[in-house]
């Protein structure tokens, strides 16, 4: 008689609240209709279906879980195998970054967020403040890592429909300098990418003092590189495969790190020559085409930029003779019988020049802004002075047994003299007596006016 086959997905290790989805499957049995009795520990479990599906709401749906068929004729099958269900409670990932301390401007990151529960079918999605990214693997890779990626960051685990998500891992900081480190990684030959068999040479090099570093690296299969054959802070690598592509980098005791160099080694028959450090705007960018064990010069090669034909060359060789921020890209180039090379990142740094006009024209621009400053409060304190509120005229309005109008002129002159005080004002009055008016009927003495006529002048 057959032997079915239990099968539960997502996974035989779930969280409490995950659904769960048990079939049992008989197979090469055509179109018999069977009927399916499923047990958890050797006891009965109801409904039985050939297929179950529930939600794990607590540890009771643990344990181990069989099925056999029957059919209408009283045939039997086997029992199936048992599949032990784990539930466990609802918990949170581990994230962790590959760095100590401050990552470095330039350099790349690896963070990675791991689940304690080895299961399959999980999506990963990670949070750096308070938005989302669209990574979705277990690793949250930064190739170059700039200011802006330092920050807080999360992430949670999902699987199923609907989604079942587990907790937000706790926070993880990165902080991100863009101080230079006191060491460099040296490689040589200096490229990024190498054919399979080379040898390669990994060195640290310090200005102070080159003792106490270590090359490190981190392969693509995700293993921590330890060098074998180490002469001083010199990694000696005879024979290259491809295990050895990843990120390499000098590293301290303490914890200190040098910025790190993406290594690709290539088994097929072109690989790309490319700077190994970021070129400077301004300055000549050349790319060779490589074929393994000699340079291609008589045969054409195509390069490419983000998978857009840039050159065509006969010489496999192609240069950009200013480069500018918009040249920063992947690169990698073709040929027509020996095939194509993998893609290196190319990285463009301005230059210090463009620094120094930055910061001249900065410092200018303060300066220009503190004259007119200074020009705009002398202008307010010198009309300040200009319009000073006129001096009080007292009106005597005892008038001359004539009846006649008197008219007062009054000049009032400031003396700026150093040794008199500035608040003192002096008047010159002058009195004259004018022709008599016409009376108008009806017009007492009392109701005769006094004019003054008032004229300031200010001195300087």
């Amino acid at each position: 008689s057959p032997k079915p086959v239990v099968i539960i997905n997502p996974d035989t290790q779930v969280f409490r609240g995950e659904n769960v989805t048990f079939n049992c499957n008989i197979q090469n049995q055509g179109d018999a209709t069977w009927t399916y009795s499923w047990y958890r520990d050797n006891h009965p479990v109801y409904p039985s279906y050939k297929t179950q599906q529930f939600t794990v709401t607590d540890d009771y749906s643990s344990g181990k879980y069989t099925c056999r068929g029957s059919r209408s004729d009283s045939q039997l099958s086997q029992i199936s195998d048992p599949v032990t269900l784990s539930v466990s409670e609802n918990s949170k990932p581990e994230l962790t970054s590959d760095l100590k301390g401050a990552a470095l401007t330039g350099n790349s990151v690896t963070l990675t967020c791991t689940l304690k529960l080895q299961s399959a079918g999980w999506k990963f999605y990670w949070i750096k403040d308070t938005q989302s990214t669209k990574t979705e693997t277990h690793s949250y890779f930064i190739r170059s890592v700039r200011v802006s990626d330092g920050g807080q960051y999360r992430c949670r685990a999902g699987r199923g429909n609907p989604v079942y998500y587990t907790h937000y891992s706790d926070a993880l900081w990165v902080n991100v300098t863009d101080e230079s480190p006191p060491v460099s990684l040296i490689i040589s030959p200096s490229r990024t990418q190498h054919f399979t068999a080379d040898s390669l040479s990994l060195s640290c090099e310090d200005q102070r003092d080159s003792t106490g570093w270590t090359v490190r690296g981190y392969t693509h299969n995700e293993t921590l590189y330890n060098c074998s054959s180490v002469s001083g802070s010199t990694c000696n690598i005879s024979s290259l495969s491809t295990s050895h592509t990843g990120v390499y980098w000098c590293q301290s005791e303490s914890g200190g790190r040098s910025h790190s160099l993406n290594i690709t080694v290539h088994s097929g028959d072109v690989i790309l020559e490319s700077p190994v450090h970021p070129v400077t705007e301004g300055n000549p960018l050349t790319l060779h085409c490589l074929y393994r064990n000699t340079k291609i010069s008589d045969s054409a090669a195509d390069f490419y930029k983000d998978d857009s034909v840039l050159q065509k060359q006969t010489t496999g060789e192609m240069t950009i003779s200013s480069v500018s921020k918009s040249d920063e890209g992947f690169y990698h180039c073709t040929h027509p019988e020996r095939g194509e090379s993998p893609k290196s990142w190319v990285s463009v740094r301005a230059s210090g020049f463009i620094y120094i006009i930055i910061a001249l024209s900065s410092a200018f621009g303060l300066f220009f802004l503190i004259i007119l400053l200074i020009l705009l409060v002398r202008s307010k304190k010198k009309k300040g002075v200009e319009y000073q509120t006129p001096s009080a005229i007292v009106l005597d309005t005892s008038q001359p047994s004539d009846g006649e109008n008197v008219y007062e002129n009054a000049d009032t002159k400031t003396s700026d003299a150093a040794a008199e005080p500035s608040d003192v004002t002096y008047a010159e009055i002058e009195l004259k007596k004018l022709k008599k008016p016409k009376k108008k009927p009806g017009k007492s003495k009392g109701e005769e006016t006094v004019y003054s006529e008032v004229k300031k002048d200010t001195d300087k």
